[in-house]
């Protein structure tokens, strides 16, 4: 191993210095450690974690949870016998629940560090060549660092185009919904995506008024159709308006509140929704900027992310690239993946990742998960299908949780019954996922699927039914 500090050029070198703490970079360096690599990791913010301990992934989380107990309170207590009175939002009390949540989850990332001997540098990265990153501090004082390998984990930020006057007061990104103290009377949120819906959903709970603006002609799109339907159904209940097919040509703001204009698309007409605050939410861009790249020869591709080959391998060798700032989906899961990935592949050994097997979620009640192709899909590429459906009212457990809106779907193979895509909307979906992706994994059948015992009364019945009805239509409880 390479471990040493020059008195001469002042600076140490590594084995591996992984640049950003997110779930991929942090897990990355993990891995490399465990592999016998001397590991340093740099991250530009005090915390480690990056955007989804922080800002994303937990904090969201703690909040949709805290939201849909008070929801339950409010909605359905009554109905299970359980009576209260002056029932009402503490949000303040819930930003501090999230506030603790992260910070016990961030300490563990710092545990994890210290446990595997890594170390940890405050300060954001450059590459002054393609073996050496220099590290600046929030005093301006630098430090540099040589490592035969370099992997890149910087994740991404917000899109927030210049039309929309973002200014992180009332015209805010996730970042800022997260620590907003009091409940809104109304909100506007651009962009019918997994963020968006999740945090629309969080302050619908509590009694905001939101109105979702949605380009395209349906919520979730990267979801299969029949997942879109359901999610739209379910929100609506909730209150939620959705205006599909429909874009914002401008944001005003001011202390009290914004006005955002609408319009439809093919439409003359537009209109204006006010609101307390509008949330944008339009997707998520690499972050590279201000990295270096050119002075390592990293070289990005079209959309601006890092190019990278089958072994997520950037232009220049020794030099990897995962996460958000590479090609595919930008989810926590798929980070962590491929940092495990980069460190074996590093070590010589052989490790491999199918990107069709990597679930997406939509953590909104009911959950949205899915995994393999959609019927879009499946019928664009003219692969024949049968398709099994099982709705969660004709289940024993949903009805006796009161979680009865939601489907499985799962699609097989006409000829050959192998499981190429199973998407859910319902409760628990999101662990419930993970048992179509064992399977899939090993290729199973939908018939593999319907002979496995599942315990009853479970909601992972409803997936066993499902397997059922897309084998010759045998579902047995509908």
């Amino acid at each position: 191993m390479i471990f040493q500090q020059n008195a001469n050029l002042h600076f140490m070198k590594y084995d591996v210095c992984v640049i950003g703490s997110g779930p991929g970079g942090y897990v990355a360096a993990i891995r490399c450690a465990q592999l016998g690599m001397k590991t340093a990791i740099i991250e530009k913010y005090a915390s480690l974690g990056g955007t989804c301990l922080n800002v994303g992934c937990i904090p969201s989380k703690a909040l949709l949870d805290s939201s849909e107990h008070f929801h339950n309170a409010k909605e359905k207590f009554t109905e299970h016998g359980i009576e209260l009175k002056n029932l009402k939002v503490n949000l303040p009390q819930m930003i501090r629940r999230k506030n603790e949540v992260v910070e016990q989850t961030v300490g563990g990332i710092n545990f994890l560090m210290k446990k595997n001997k890594i170390d940890v540098f405050t300060g954001h990265a450059s590459f002054i060549n393609k073996n050496q990153v220099k590290i600046t501090r929030a005093d301006n004082s630098t430090e540099t660092l040589e490592a035969e390998k370099i992997i890149i984990a910087t994740g991404s930020k917000p899109i927030t185009p210049a039309i929309f006057n973002y200014d992180k007061k009332r015209v805010i990104t996730s970042t800022e919904a997260l620590n907003i103290q009091e409940v809104p009377k109304k909100m506007v949120i651009i962009g019918g995506g997994v963020i968006g819906l999740e945090l629309g959903s969080v302050f619908a709970r509590l009694g905001t008024q939101i109105d979702v603006v949605e380009f395209l002609d349906r919520i979730i799109a990267g979801f299969d159709g029949d997942c879109s339907k359901e999610l739209t159904r379910s929100l609506k209940k909730l209150g939620m308006n959705f205006h599909l097919k429909h874009k914002v040509n401008k944001v005003t703001a001011d202390k009290k509140g914004v006005k955002v204009e609408v319009q439809k698309n093919g439409s003359e007409d537009t209109f204006a929704l006010d609101a307390d605050y509008c949330l944008v939410a339009i997707g998520r861009r690499p972050y590279t900027e201000n990295l270096g790249l050119e002075n390592a020869g990293v070289q990005l591709d079209e959309k601006g992310r890092i190019h990278v080959d089958e072994h997520l391998q950037t232009s220049t060798e020794g030099i990897y690239a995962i996460g958000d700032v590479v090609r595919g989906a930008m989810l926590a899961h798929k980070a962590e993946e491929e940092g495990v990935f980069v460190a074996e592949t590093i070590a010589g050994q052989k490790p491999h990742i199918d990107y069709n097997l990597i679930p997406g979620v939509v953590y909104t009640w009911p959950e949205v998960a899915s995994v393999g192709q959609t019927e879009e899909q499946l019928k664009e590429a003219g692969i024949p299908i049968k398709i099994g459906k099982f709705p969660f009212k004709a289940l024993g457990r949903a009805r006796a949780s009161t979680n009865t809106d939601g489907m499985i779907k799962v699609i097989a193979h006409k000829e050959t019954d192998e499981i190429l895509g199973v998407h859910m909307v319902g409760p628990r979906a999101a662990d419930m996922i993970a048992e179509a992706v064992a399977l899939m994994e090993f290729r199973a059948s939908a018939e593999d699927a319907a002979r496995m015992s599942h315990a009853h009364p479970t909601f992972t019945e409803a997936f066993k039914e499902a397997a059922l009805a897309a084998t010759d239509n045998r579902a047995l409880h509908i």
